[in-house]
């Protein structure tokens, strides 16, 4: 089994879009965690609704390609995501494999770990929540001092909705 952990973002209709991809996600795979779910706002686009961000730590038996496409993709088409040019249209969905175990590769398709990691807080800090002392791979840097250098004032934490999807989703696994 490889650990791996998936960015979940989603800023139309983010409430009902998070949970629903948090469920899909826990019925093919096996959710060991999920972090707590931040509002945020939109990067690259001020105006924008804001979105819903969290990580979910998986268990797989699927390779990084076959998750990506034969898992992620398919929720993202199931919810109604559209993919265009814009990178920073909003979203019903999105799902990325941000890291899978140790694995370091860099292809056309897939890059892991994410480069974004170091770079935005929405990821950093909720897979700190989920991995304290996490070392990313290839780079050497723990992921506790990448997200204590974070700011964090334009990210708000949604307590009560993350505890709501983390009882529906692991109710919903003991069944």
């Amino acid at each position: 089994m490889a650990r791996a952990f998936v960015s979940v973002g989603s800023n139309i209709e983010p409430a009902e879009n998070t949970e629903r991809a948090v469920r899909l996600l826990g019925r093919k795979e096996h959710i060991v965690g999920i972090s707590t779910v931040y509002l945020t706002e939109a990067e690259g686009r001020p105006g924008q609704p804001q979105y819903y961000n969290c990580v979910v730590e998986i268990e797989t038996d699927l390779p990084p390609v076959m998750l990506k496409h034969g898992v992620l993709k398919r929720i993202e088409n199931e919810l109604g995501r559209t993919q265009n040019e814009d990178k920073y249209a909003p979203r019903t969905i999105d799902l990325d494999l941000i890291l899978y175990n140790d694995l370091v590769a860099a292809t056309e398709d897939l890059t892991l770990p994410d480069p974004d990691i170091v770079r935005r807080p929405f990821l950093a800090i909720p897979l700190q929540e989920l991995a304290p002392g996490l070392v990313l791979p290839g780079s050497g840097l723990r992921i506790d001092e990448v997200a204590s250098a974070m700011k964090r004032q334009n990210m708000k934490s949604l307590a009560n909705y993350t505890e709501h999807i983390r009882k529906e989703v692991l109710h919903e696994r003991k069944q």
